[in-house]
């Protein structure tokens, strides 16, 4: 009888070889910045290199490609071979693999510390999202931009959901809860009665995020719009400490520029972060490309085990 111990995860093989390309692309953008910026003048992505010319490739560089390509159209060596190179000494595949792997890919393109990332910094995070968690998130989505993506998010209050909403009956994290909030939040209420509230709005209530959209160049030129483009945005929220993510929605303004903080996130967004005592640390803040509304808000369980060697810490 086969070991299921050794079975192979195609997840986390399909991980590995996401790796691999990643390091690979990332390698190249650091050594060789010329090409790597010469590629992105015309508008061409290293895994598509193939499709316009096989001569520029050598067999190392399409060997990093394959975890790019769609799956259907691969022709993979037999799992047993796969599983042969991925074993480490223990000989099982490393079930954090996913996590450490985002977290390997994510440090060699962050700078040691927060700041505006550059256009090809958070392509480079585009790519490690997508194929690490399957997230589809945008540095820019449909023209807008946030002033900076990797930032320090702070500890927000749960937000008044309709008129009279207080803790006595609102859900609340149940350690170090950081309870009401004294005003509403940017855009007002969630429903006008509390008979009106859905479980939805429950949901965005519970997972929502703070961006500083008042400080956005254009807010006082567009700010009718962009108010509505921003009411209950999706955005992807990553503490880059540990890797723990959620998938938050806009619905608050701030924090001010004076408290050195770039986000914020409800009680139960620190907590999934972070922890309890998780009041503020550095994260990646993306739009999630999400047209036809499927992604769910809340935890993005890539990285169901945590590594205790990236356990958060406070800034």
């Amino acid at each position: 009888m086969q070991n299921s111990a050794l079975k192979p995860s195609t997840d986390l093989i399909r991980s590995k070889l996401k790796l691999h390309n990643l390091e690979a692309r990332l390698r190249l953008a650091d050594t060789h910045k010329h090409v790597s910026n010469m590629l992105m003048e015309k508008a061409l992505d290293i895994e598509k290199l193939r499709q316009h010319s096989s001569r520029l490739l050598g067999a190392g560089a399409l060997a990093g490609s394959l975890a790019l390509v769609p799956p259907g159209s691969l022709s993979l060596p037999p799992p047993s071979e796969i599983l042969h190179k991925l074993r480490v000494s223990s000989n099982v595949v490393p079930v954090q693999a996913p996590q450490k792997i985002l977290l390997d890919a994510i440090r060699k393109v962050l700078p040691e510390k927060p700041r505006a990332l550059t256009h090809q910094e958070e392509k480079s995070l585009e790519q490690i999202f997508s194929n690490v968690m399957g997230v589809n998130a945008k540095g820019t989505l449909e023209g807008e931009h946030l002033n900076t993506t990797y930032g320090y998010v702070g500890a927000e209050q749960h937000l008044m959901r309709y008129p009279g909403d207080n803790m006595s009956t609102h859900p609340k994290v149940l350690e170090d809860d950081e309870g009401m909030a004294p005003g509403r939040g940017a855009w007002g209420y969630f429903v006008s009665a509390k008979a009106a509230l859905t479980p939805d709005l429950v949901e965005t209530e519970k997972w929502y995020a703070v961006v500083q959209t008042l400080y956005l160049p254009d807010w006082n030129t567009r700010t009718r719009y962009l108010r509505d483009w921003y009411k209950y945005r999706k955005v992807l929220m990553l503490n880059t400490n540990n890797g723990n993510a959620v998938v938050a929605a806009v619905a608050d303004s701030g924090p001010a520029a004076w408290t050195g903080k770039h986000f914020g996130g409800s009680p139960e967004v620190m907590n999934y972060l972070g922890g309890p005592r998780y009041k503020k640390g550095p994260v990646v803040v993306f739009f999630i490309d999400d047209p036809d509304n499927k992604v769910p808000l809340g935890p993005i369980e890539y990285n169901k085990i945590n590594l205790p060697e990236w356990a958060f810490h406070q800034v």
